[in-house]
């Protein structure tokens, strides 16, 4: 029961992650560091393929291969969190939190998201 209730947590977790790059994409264009081109496009294309395998996790057939793919993306973002450790914290007046709170968002959390979205690839 406790692994249907986590699956379901994850789907909206990655299906809300994703449509919020729609809804606040000024936070996102922050968070992307600046040596990588085209930051709207890569805000579009994130949110998209965060919902698109949220979804992927509902149906037990494509369930594996979109843990897969959330884990693929965590490891994709980690620039970004440690842009934003370097950055202490602020990256804009969009998104500022204490420096901490950057490290965390790396160690552990990434971590445990990857290992969480793990449970349901096996």
């Amino acid at each position: 029961m406790a692994k249907k209730i986590s699956l379901v947590i994850l789907i909206v977790f990655y299906v809300l992650a994703g449509i919020n790059h729609f809804w606040h994409p000024d936070s996102y264009y922050d968070l992307i560091p600046p040596y990588l081109p085209f930051p709207r496009l890569i805000n579009f294309t994130s949110g998209i393929v965060e919902i698109v395998l949220g979804l992927l996790l509902v149906v037990p057939a494509t369930r594996k291969a979109a843990a897969f793919g959330i884990i693929a993306l965590l490891i994709i973002f980690i620039p970004a969190h440690i842009y934003m450790i370097q950055l202490g914290g602020c990256i804009s007046i969009h998104f500022c939190v204490p420096a901490w709170v950057a490290w965390v968002r790396l160690f552990p959390l990434q971590f445990i998201l990857i290992a969480w979205a793990r449970w349901y690839a096996k």
